[in-house]
């Protein structure tokens, strides 16, 4: 990966949290399983690091995937704070959210000097657990890898793990001590699972007393608790920026947004907490972040934005609705001197964003456009998906017609002001995610994805100042075979990992048929690999939602009342 590289030790350009006693201590070894810019800009990972260090046995340290040709291949995996291999750590903590880091797993364990599968490790070895939104979809995958997943925020579940963890004690108690008292722990190696004749599942079932299902544990109330940037380092995608969140979860309910359905209910942050941790970023660094699936729904994000002093600060959002850009909003954007902003259609026609329940009409995202140019925001970035269920010829012309019609009122509003900037384009395939409305959608296969993307490409050509960048549809078939894979699928990493990557030989050379995830519609009354974790959402609703999809139906956003039993969620007791 190009770009910054990380620092061999913690200088005074990166300061964490790190104890320096670490006599008598439990020693946690938190790993993020991509190089370190891209770790350290997550801010879940760093939240998760600090959570860990404000435990008073606890000592935790960072370790990531070594950047390629950075370091000899037989270096094991050793940790920023102190340089020690994870390996000599009491726990090794995975937090991932992202399916594709997946196969970085192995390689990780194998550079630990670890065994990669969880059966053949013995008491001396570390307690390789992991965490993160990837984990709360569906950790079917990786389970072989993987001793104890955490299925839930880590500020529901942390400390409670701490308190039951044994250090030193036989390995399958220790294991079934937490499976059994510490809500959201699944330990993949007290569940078996049976298949049908047809390779569907035919039973999940606990081999002991630990609970049927998992329950994801979530914090009820955010609004006073802060989340924000733990170290401010140079070396990320965010040089130097205090990254703030505003809130979890999003209440529009985009039929192929799993952060909308998983996160539920919506929860955000108070104003005035907001307001103390941007004071707080500006004694640090000049650039404060907010983070959120879409800023712009904050409540009081209008207010936030005339109560903040821009003079020695510049505030980013890392996602706007085009349907809520307040004169406030913009505002904090051209003072914040932001050179280019997103629009996210996700689908080119009026019917394709009924499909999706994506909420916007073409006027609202043609208006966005306009106000971002006269604004002084001279470029765009305008995102759509390929691939969704129903998507036919005619809406992928349409996405080309859209680009178009943008192209004009992004035009107009340059001309105005006598310069003009540039449109780029992102195409990103559609991947059928778990506890979504979409979690039983075929993948288009990637054949078709090429010719759309292809399609797309010759038609805004001689598009001036237009420039189309798009997934490779191959990756996007990896990514669902990860996210809706069983078990099974784990030996399908296991065979990657052992062609050092080379997915094209892998994918031809094992035994199973990835197809049989990827491009097959599931049934509703199959039992899904993921079932076993609950989110509190009924299957019900996800089913009616899916069906209101394929009849161009849209559904109203989250009301967001604790009264309301629409999706089961606020029906359902949270942890904290």
């Amino acid at each position: 990966m190009k770009g910054p590289k990380a620092p061999q030790a913690l200088s005074d350009s990166e300061t964490g949290t790190i104890r320096k006693d670490r006599r008598g201590r439990l020693s946690v070894a938190i790993v993020y399983p991509n190089t370190y810019p891209v770790g350290m800009s997550n801010l879940g990972f760093q939240t998760v690091y600090r959570l860990f260090n404000t435990i008073e046995p606890v000592v935790c340290e960072r370790a990531f995937l070594p950047e390629e040709n950075t370091e000899p291949k037989e270096k094991p995996i050793t940790t920023i704070e102190s340089g020690r291999s994870i390996a000599d750590f009491d726990i090794i903590a995975f937090s991932v959210s992202f399916e594709n880091d997946y196969p970085n797993i192995a390689t990780i364990l194998q550079k630990a000097g670890l065994p990669l599968r969880s059966r053949d490790r013995e008491a001396s070895h570390p307690l390789v657990i992991a965490g993160g939104v990837a984990c709360f979809l569906n950790p079917e995958a990786i389970a072989s890898f993987i001793d104890c997943f955490l299925i839930g925020e880590a500020e529901a579940i942390v400390t409670r793990f701490i308190e039951y963890f044994q250090p030193g004690s036989d390995r399958r108690s220790c294991l079934k001590t937490l499976a059994r008292n510490v809500p959201g722990a699944y330990v993949p190696a007290f569940y078996k699972v049976e298949y049908k004749t047809d390779g569907t599942i035919g039973a999940f079932e606990p081999t002991c007393d630990v609970p049927t299902k998992i329950r994801r544990i979530f914090v009820k109330d955010i609004s006073h608790d802060p989340t924000c940037t733990t170290i401010l380092t140079p070396y990320t995608t965010f040089d130097q920026t205090f990254l703030i969140e505003v809130g979890r979860g999003c209440f529009h309910g985009c039929r192929f947004c799993s952060a909308g359905y998983i996160y539920r209910p919506p929860r955000f942050r108070s104003v005035s907490l907001l307001k103390a941790c941007i004071a707080e970023g500006a004694t640090r660094t000049r650039r404060i972040g907010l983070v959120g699936t879409a800023v712009s729904d904050f409540p009081g994000i209008n207010d936030l934005c005339r109560q903040i002093d821009l003079n020695h600060i510049k505030l980013s959002f890392s996602s706007l609705r085009a349907d809520a850009l307040s004169p406030e909003l913009i505002s904090v954007l051209k003072q914040s001197d932001i050179k280019t902003a997103t629009i996210a259609p996700d689908a080119g026609s009026e019917r394709m964003r009924k499909v999706i329940n994506k909420g916007l009409s073409e006027e609202d995202i043609l208006n966005a456009a306009e106000t971002f140019v006269a604004n002084d925001i001279p470029n765009l970035k305008v995102y759509f998906m390929i691939g969704l269920p129903t998507e036919g010829p005619e809406d992928v012309e349409a996405i080309i017609k859209l680009c178009k019609r943008i192209k004009h009122r992004f035009l107009i509003a340059s001309r105005i002001k006598k310069r003009i900037g540039k449109i780029t384009v992102s195409l990103n395939c559609f991947v059928p995610k778990p506890f979504t409305p979409f979690q039983w959608a075929a993948m288009d296969t990637v054949r078709t994805l090429k010719d759309k993307i292809k399609k797309i490409k010759t038609g805004l050509k001689k598009t001036a100042n237009v420039h189309v960048n798009a997934d490779v549809p191959r990756w996007a078939y990896i990514q669902t075979l990860l996210a809706r894979g069983d078990r099974r699928v784990a030996e399908i990493l296991y065979l990657a990992h052992c062609n050092r990557g080379n997915w094209s030989q892998t994918l031809k050379s094992t035994p199973l048929n990835p197809d049989f995830y990827v491009y097959r519609e599931h049934s509703m009354d199959e039992i899904l690999p993921w079932d076993f974790i609950d989110h509190g959402i009924e299957k019900s609703f996800l089913v009616s939602e899916y069906q209101k999809a394929k009849l161009n139906q849209t559904s109203p956003p989250c009301p967001m009342d604790s009264s309301c039993n629409i999706c089961g969620v606020c029906g359902s007791k949270p942890q904290r």
